[in-house]
Protein backbone atom coordinates (compact mmCIF):
# COMPACT_ATOMS: atom_id res chain seq x y z
CA UNK A 1 0.00 0.00 0.00
CA UNK A 2 1.04 3.54 -0.58
CA UNK A 3 0.25 6.45 1.70
CA UNK A 4 -1.24 8.37 -1.20
CA UNK A 5 -4.99 8.77 -0.94
CA UNK A 6 -6.46 7.28 -4.12
CA UNK A 7 -9.00 9.15 -6.23
CA UNK A 8 -12.58 8.21 -5.41
CA UNK A 9 -13.89 8.55 -8.97
CA UNK A 10 -11.10 7.81 -11.44
CA UNK A 11 -11.49 9.33 -14.89
CA UNK A 12 -10.39 7.63 -18.05
CA UNK A 13 -7.53 9.75 -19.33
CA UNK A 14 -5.61 7.27 -21.45
CA UNK A 15 -6.38 6.54 -25.08
CA UNK A 16 -8.31 3.37 -25.76
CA UNK A 17 -5.99 0.37 -25.97
CA UNK A 18 -6.52 -2.25 -28.67
CA UNK A 19 -4.94 -5.69 -28.41
CA UNK A 20 -2.36 -6.52 -31.01
CA UNK A 21 -2.85 -10.20 -30.18
CA UNK A 22 -6.66 -10.10 -30.50
CA UNK A 23 -6.69 -12.58 -33.42
CA UNK A 24 -4.82 -15.14 -31.31
CA UNK A 25 -7.40 -15.09 -28.49
CA UNK A 26 -10.99 -16.19 -28.11
CA UNK A 27 -13.54 -13.42 -28.57
CA UNK A 28 -14.54 -13.50 -24.90
CA UNK A 29 -10.93 -13.49 -23.72
CA UNK A 30 -10.02 -10.56 -25.98
CA UNK A 31 -13.05 -8.54 -24.88
CA UNK A 32 -12.29 -9.15 -21.19
CA UNK A 33 -8.63 -8.16 -21.54
CA UNK A 34 -9.42 -5.01 -23.54
CA UNK A 35 -12.01 -4.02 -20.94
CA UNK A 36 -9.44 -4.48 -18.16
CA UNK A 37 -6.79 -2.47 -20.00
CA UNK A 38 -9.22 0.39 -20.63
CA UNK A 39 -10.96 0.38 -17.25
CA UNK A 40 -10.09 3.59 -15.31
CA UNK A 41 -10.66 1.86 -11.97
CA UNK A 42 -8.20 -0.90 -12.85
CA UNK A 43 -5.59 1.74 -13.69
CA UNK A 44 -6.34 3.77 -10.55
CA UNK A 45 -6.23 0.67 -8.32
CA UNK A 46 -2.79 -0.20 -9.64
CA UNK A 47 -1.55 3.35 -9.09
CA UNK A 48 -2.92 3.41 -5.53
CA UNK A 49 -1.50 0.02 -4.56
CA UNK A 50 -4.87 -1.67 -4.20
CA UNK A 51 -5.11 -5.38 -4.93
CA UNK A 52 -8.18 -4.87 -7.14
CA UNK A 53 -10.59 -2.31 -8.58
CA UNK A 54 -13.17 -3.59 -6.07
CA UNK A 55 -11.51 -1.38 -3.45
CA UNK A 56 -13.25 1.58 -5.04
CA UNK A 57 -16.64 -0.13 -4.73
CA UNK A 58 -16.34 -0.51 -0.98
CA UNK A 59 -14.92 3.01 -0.63
CA UNK A 60 -17.91 4.42 -2.48
CA UNK A 61 -20.39 2.36 -0.45
CA UNK A 62 -18.76 3.65 2.73
CA UNK A 63 -18.78 7.22 1.42
CA UNK A 64 -22.55 6.92 1.01
CA UNK A 65 -23.45 5.03 4.19
CA UNK A 66 -20.51 5.63 6.58
CA UNK A 67 -20.49 2.06 7.86
CA UNK A 68 -16.81 1.69 8.84
CA UNK A 69 -15.44 3.17 12.06
CA UNK A 70 -12.01 2.94 13.72
CA UNK A 71 -11.75 0.03 16.14
CA UNK A 72 -14.44 -2.14 14.55
CA UNK A 73 -14.25 -5.90 14.10
CA UNK A 74 -14.91 -6.86 10.49
CA UNK A 75 -15.21 -10.21 8.69
CA UNK A 76 -14.63 -10.20 4.92
CA UNK A 77 -16.07 -13.23 3.08
CA UNK A 78 -14.74 -14.04 -0.39
CA UNK A 79 -11.96 -11.55 0.20
CA UNK A 80 -9.44 -12.34 -2.57
CA UNK A 81 -7.71 -10.54 -4.12
CA UNK A 82 -8.06 -8.25 -1.11
CA UNK A 83 -9.27 -4.81 -2.17
CA UNK A 84 -12.09 -4.72 0.39
CA UNK A 85 -9.79 -5.99 3.12
CA UNK A 86 -7.30 -3.21 2.39
CA UNK A 87 -9.94 -0.48 2.63
CA UNK A 88 -11.36 -1.96 5.85
CA UNK A 89 -7.90 -2.04 7.44
CA UNK A 90 -7.15 1.54 6.40
CA UNK A 91 -10.28 2.81 8.16
CA UNK A 92 -10.42 0.44 11.13
CA UNK A 93 -6.69 0.72 11.86
CA UNK A 94 -6.58 -2.48 13.96
CA UNK A 95 -3.10 -1.90 15.36
CA UNK A 96 -3.96 1.58 16.59
CA UNK A 97 -7.59 1.26 17.63
CA UNK A 98 -7.95 -2.32 18.80
CA UNK A 99 -10.24 -3.48 16.03
CA UNK A 100 -9.73 -6.54 13.87
CA UNK A 101 -10.17 -7.52 10.22
CA UNK A 102 -10.44 -11.22 9.33
CA UNK A 103 -10.68 -12.30 5.70
CA UNK A 104 -11.43 -15.67 4.13
CA UNK A 105 -11.25 -17.07 0.59
CA UNK A 106 -10.38 -20.38 -1.04
CA UNK A 107 -8.09 -18.45 -3.39
CA UNK A 108 -4.66 -17.18 -2.42
CA UNK A 109 -4.42 -13.54 -1.39
CA UNK A 110 -1.42 -11.29 -1.06
CA UNK A 111 -0.89 -10.25 2.58
CA UNK A 112 -2.72 -7.17 3.80
CA UNK A 113 -1.12 -5.34 6.72
CA UNK A 114 -3.04 -5.79 9.99
CA UNK A 115 -5.50 -8.32 8.51
CA UNK A 116 -5.72 -12.02 9.34
CA UNK A 117 -6.34 -14.21 6.29
CA UNK A 118 -7.77 -17.72 6.29
CA UNK A 119 -7.37 -19.61 3.03
CA UNK A 120 -10.44 -21.83 3.00
CA UNK A 121 -13.76 -22.14 1.21
CA UNK A 122 -16.37 -20.33 3.28
CA UNK A 123 -18.78 -23.19 2.51
CA UNK A 124 -16.46 -25.61 4.33
CA UNK A 125 -18.22 -26.74 7.52
CA UNK A 126 -15.18 -25.70 9.57
CA UNK A 127 -15.10 -22.11 8.29
CA UNK A 128 -17.72 -20.44 10.55
CA UNK A 129 -16.06 -21.57 13.78
CA UNK A 130 -12.61 -20.63 12.52
CA UNK A 131 -13.87 -17.15 11.67
CA UNK A 132 -15.56 -16.74 15.05
CA UNK A 133 -12.40 -17.77 16.86
CA UNK A 134 -10.25 -15.48 14.70
CA UNK A 135 -12.45 -12.41 15.27
CA UNK A 136 -12.59 -13.16 18.99
CA UNK A 137 -16.35 -13.33 19.53
CA UNK A 138 -18.75 -10.97 17.78
CA UNK A 139 -18.26 -8.64 14.79
CA UNK A 140 -19.53 -5.17 13.90
CA UNK A 141 -19.65 -5.89 10.16
CA UNK A 142 -19.88 -8.98 7.98
CA UNK A 143 -19.30 -8.19 4.32
CA UNK A 144 -19.39 -10.56 1.38
CA UNK A 145 -18.23 -10.06 -2.18
CA UNK A 146 -18.49 -13.80 -2.85
CA UNK A 147 -19.46 -14.99 -6.31
CA UNK A 148 -19.18 -18.51 -7.74
CA UNK A 149 -17.53 -19.20 -11.10
CA UNK A 150 -20.15 -18.52 -13.76
CA UNK A 151 -21.67 -21.38 -15.75
CA UNK A 152 -22.87 -19.19 -18.61
CA UNK A 153 -26.52 -19.89 -17.84
CA UNK A 154 -28.07 -16.75 -16.32
CA UNK A 155 -30.72 -18.42 -14.15
CA UNK A 156 -28.31 -21.03 -12.82
CA UNK A 157 -25.63 -18.45 -12.08
CA UNK A 158 -28.16 -16.31 -10.23
CA UNK A 159 -29.32 -19.22 -8.07
CA UNK A 160 -25.72 -20.10 -7.19
CA UNK A 161 -24.75 -16.59 -6.12
CA UNK A 162 -27.94 -16.24 -4.08
CA UNK A 163 -27.08 -19.51 -2.31
CA UNK A 164 -23.77 -17.93 -1.25
CA UNK A 165 -25.53 -14.73 -0.18
CA UNK A 166 -27.98 -16.70 1.96
CA UNK A 167 -25.15 -18.68 3.57
CA UNK A 168 -23.32 -15.45 4.34
CA UNK A 169 -26.50 -14.00 5.84
CA UNK A 170 -27.06 -16.99 8.11
CA UNK A 171 -23.48 -16.67 9.34
CA UNK A 172 -23.88 -12.92 9.86
CA UNK A 173 -26.89 -13.49 12.11
CA UNK A 174 -24.75 -15.74 14.31
CA UNK A 175 -21.77 -13.44 14.64
CA UNK A 176 -23.00 -9.83 14.42
CA UNK A 177 -23.26 -7.56 17.42
CA UNK A 178 -26.56 -5.75 18.00
CA UNK A 179 -26.58 -2.72 15.71
CA UNK A 180 -24.19 -4.47 13.31
CA UNK A 181 -24.10 -4.32 9.52
CA UNK A 182 -24.33 -6.97 6.81
CA UNK A 183 -23.17 -6.07 3.31
CA UNK A 184 -23.48 -8.52 0.44
CA UNK A 185 -23.20 -8.70 -3.33
CA UNK A 186 -26.29 -9.91 -5.16
CA UNK A 187 -27.39 -9.98 -8.79
CA UNK A 188 -30.76 -8.74 -9.95
CA UNK A 189 -32.90 -11.66 -10.99
CA UNK A 190 -35.91 -12.08 -8.74
CA UNK A 191 -34.87 -14.77 -6.26
CA UNK A 192 -33.28 -12.24 -3.92
CA UNK A 193 -36.72 -11.12 -2.69
CA UNK A 194 -36.97 -13.76 0.05
CA UNK A 195 -33.55 -12.78 1.36
CA UNK A 196 -34.52 -9.11 1.42
CA UNK A 197 -37.71 -9.86 3.33
CA UNK A 198 -35.71 -11.75 5.96
CA UNK A 199 -33.25 -8.89 6.27
CA UNK A 200 -36.02 -6.37 6.84
CA UNK A 201 -37.17 -8.42 9.84
CA UNK A 202 -33.69 -8.72 11.33
CA UNK A 203 -32.35 -5.22 10.62
CA UNK A 204 -33.74 -1.73 11.08
CA UNK A 205 -32.84 -0.58 7.57
CA UNK A 206 -32.06 -2.34 4.27
CA UNK A 207 -30.69 -0.49 1.24
CA UNK A 208 -29.64 -1.35 -2.30
CA UNK A 209 -26.45 0.30 -3.52
CA UNK A 210 -24.77 0.21 -6.94
CA UNK A 211 -21.51 2.13 -6.53
CA UNK A 212 -20.11 4.01 -9.54
CA UNK A 213 -17.20 1.54 -9.72
CA UNK A 214 -19.64 -1.28 -10.57
CA UNK A 215 -19.69 -1.68 -14.31
CA UNK A 216 -22.84 -0.32 -15.91
CA UNK A 217 -23.37 -3.46 -17.97
CA UNK A 218 -23.22 -5.68 -14.88
CA UNK A 219 -26.35 -6.78 -13.01
CA UNK A 220 -24.41 -6.83 -9.75
CA UNK A 221 -25.52 -4.64 -6.89
CA UNK A 222 -25.01 -4.60 -3.15
CA UNK A 223 -27.53 -4.95 -0.38
CA UNK A 224 -26.61 -3.27 2.90
CA UNK A 225 -28.53 -4.21 6.04
CA UNK A 226 -28.02 -1.75 8.91
CA UNK A 227 -28.90 -1.99 12.59
CA UNK A 228 -28.96 -5.70 13.40
CA UNK A 229 -31.70 -6.34 15.94
CA UNK A 230 -29.76 -9.18 17.59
Amino acid sequence: MTDKKPPRDPKRIQKKIHLKTRNKRSISSARWLERQLNDPYVVAAKDAGFHSRAAFKIQQINDELDIFKPGMKIIDLGAAPGGWTQVACEIVSPGKNGGKVVAIDYLEMKPVAEAEFIQMDFMDDRAPDLLKNAIGGKAHIVMSDMAPPTMGHRETDHIRIMALAEAAYEFAKEVLLPGGTFLCKVFQGGSEKDLLLAMKKDFTKVKHVKPPASRKDSSEMYVVALGFRG
